[in-house]
């Protein structure tokens, strides 16, 4: 006879683990919010499992902070390495709005694409020479794959604490 509470909790860990993991491939893809997918994830198990004990409520704490800080990366790395470049203030302001607006009203995609022409124009208008714009957009591009590869540790890391929770 199969144990049915056991068959479920296994096939709520399974579904959760399979969430997180497509949260972590997913982090490749610029517009798709992985760290969100992997944070809805830990929650959803949380709730289905039967609710936080201590140790859970512990953990999911440490993946909501680890979340909010992958998640606000992006915009610290990009706006570090355009400013280093010499960008000014208003320039980077620009690419953001640039990105959010455009991602809001066709799509994220194009968003991607009008953040860094954002600033390579702001910044063309700034110092009327496209060599040292092209520069600031360059070293806005490396702050963003930096800020990949911090997020990419950071969904690992969340997604280990998860497993900690749901396996020990």
């Amino acid at each position: 006879m199969l144990n049915w509470p056991l068959v479920g909790a296994f096939l709520l860990q399974w579904l959760t683990l399979t969430f997180m993991l497509i949260g972590l491939v997913g982090l490749i893809i610029p517009v798709f919010p992985g760290l969100v997918v992997i944070w809805l994830a830990a929650l959803i198990y949380g709730i289905a499992a039967g609710g936080f004990d201590t140790k859970g409520w512990i953990i999911f704490i440490l993946i909501s902070v680890l979340a909010l800080t992958g998640n606000i990366i992006d915009n610290i790395f990009m706006g570090a390495k355009a400013r280093q470049s010499g960008a000014a203030w208003i320039s980077i302001w620009v690419s953001y709005a640039a990105g959010i607006v455009f991602s809001l009203v066709f799509t994220p995609l194009i968003g991607l694409i009008a953040s860094p022409f954002g600033l390579f124009i702001s910044e063309l208008i700034h110092r009327r020479n496209w060599r040292p714009a092209l520069n600031t957009v360059r070293a806005m591009l490396i702050g963003w794959g930096w800020s990949f590869v911090i997020r990419l540790i950071i969904g690992v890391i969340m997604t280990g604490l998860w497993m900690v929770w749901a396996w020990t």
